[in-house]
């Protein structure tokens, strides 16, 4: 095809699209005709002529607009949905399958295959099936499409598809395991529980997301068993002591300063009503790496309670160590931490009612003196629900997965990194 031929083809096409895209397929159909005199088998028209033949009932029309296009351009994902259509009005279960499957395999996160192929197998009386591809629907559907007028009795349907689905698999899953499942206690078996749960709808998979360094193979664990860390009870031990020490410091009226500071010019983000505000606090002893002398010298049982964990060391970032102070009904948006090396560490010294972290989708209830070690990586949330001050100390440690020669690799990448993009980049808290 010369060059000027090949310009027209390309103009015919474009403006065919437009009318097509604008809600004018009669217009647009005169079009696609003249595209086919230039290029008989241009798999576009061919498509979008069988489109329109299916939708005005023309199935002998539409069939042989669809084969020419499949033929044509073979992995043409819309062609195949549309003769699985053509199928299915037809009667022809098996090929409307075969077709949809195909439209599938061509663009698995296509979501109006996945309808398709949910209803023909309600249809045929496979629910279980059908559950599966609602479930497709579901996932793979823009939020701004659920959300028309014209589907919302559809994403209705495959909601309750999904969960009639979830449940019953929830108690088939049980039956199964019930005889494994018995007789261990809960720490043995945690890992199937929550498998069990995220497959019956119950709670999410949870992933984490490092802000800047991201270490690879280590687990997506939220929130960590305090009894696995041989550490932690010295520095539960120190509580009391701790306790005093921060009692001191309030008496004091000691100066807490914003925690969220963000510098001039940079996008405030989640943390906009927080930022230079103290409404949450901090009272530092250690910060990027350095000692705050004047603040820790008020605070040496503090500190000394915990040098007795693995804190992460890393020159010019880590450790910091500070009380953290959250207002009465002050909300810490959701957010995720810079890096899965470490994990933080909270013990909680004041802490009055309806007073809670969430990480990921477990919800966490300080309870005064006991530990609570998580990774900050994966979304988490705090609140302050009540009318009276809380108060946390938080401290980081090195990930107990990390071997010596990890930490300090992880310890010379952050180096790297700093060297890289500027000693006051902003790495989060590494």
């Amino acid at each position: 095809m010369d060059t000027r031929r090949s310009e027209q083809l390309a103009a015919l096409v474009t403006e065919a699209e437009a009318l097509a895209r604008g809600g004018r397929p009669q217009e647009a159909q005169g079009l696609w005709e003249r595209v086919l005199v230039f290029d008989p088998q241009h798999a576009g028209a061919l498509n979008q002529l069988g489109a329109l033949a299916l939708a005005h009932g023309d199935l002998d029309q539409a069939e042989s607009y669809l084969m020419r296009a499949v033929a044509a351009a073979p992995r043409t994902a819309t062609a195949h949905a549309s003769l699985s259509r053509l199928h299915a009005i037809r009667g022809d279960r098996e090929r409307a399958l075969a077709s949809i499957d195909v439209a599938i395999q061509i663009e698995p996160t296509a979501w109006v295959p996945h309808l398709q192929k949910a209803r023909l197998l309600e249809e045929l009386g496979q629910l279980r099936a059908a559950g599966m591809h609602w479930g497709n629907v579901l996932n793979y559907a823009p939020e701004a499409v659920k959300r028309q007028q014209h589907m919302l009795q559809t994403i209705m349907h495959a909601q309750a598809a999904v969960q009639r689905n979830q449940e019953e698999l929830a108690l088939h899953l049980e039956d199964n395991l019930a005889p494994l499942l018995s007789g261990h206690g809960a720490r043995e078996v945690e890992r199937i529980r929550h498998s069990l749960d995220i497959l019956a709808g119950r709670r999410t998979f949870t992933t984490a997301q490092p802000l800047t360094l991201p270490i690879p193979r280590l687990p997506a664990i939220p929130i960590f068993h305090r009894e696995d860390f041989e550490w932690a009870p010295e520095v539960e031990a120190a509580f009391p002591d701790i306790l005093q020490e921060l009692h001191a410091l309030l008496d004091r009226d000691a100066s807490f300063e914003p925690y969220v500071q963000t510098p001039e010019g940079e996008p405030k983000g989640q943390f906009a009503a927080l930022d230079r505000n103290v409404d949450w606090g901090a009272y530092f002893l250690w910060k990027h790496g350095r000692r705050i002398d004047d603040q820790a010298d008020r605070c040496p049982r503090t500190e000394a309670a915990i040098a007795r964990a693995p804190q992460m060391k890393v020159p010019g970032r880590a450790p910091v160590v500070f009380f953290s102070a959250l207002k009465p009904g002050v909300h810490i948006p959701p957010h995720n931490g810079a890096t899965n090396a470490r994990l933080t560490v909270h013990l909680p010294l004041i802490i009055p009612p309806d007073c809670a972290l969430r990480v990921g989708d477990e919800t966490h209830v300080w309870e005064p003196g006991r530990l609570v070690m998580f990774d900050d990586t994966i979304r988490h949330e705090a609140w302050n629900r009540s009318d009276r001050l809380r108060v946390v100390l938080i401290f980081d440690v090195w990930h107990p997965m990390l071997t010596a020669l990890e930490r300090e690799l992880v310890t010379a990448m952050t180096g790297g990194l700093m060297s890289f993009y500027g000693h006051d980049a902003d790495l989060g808290e590494l």
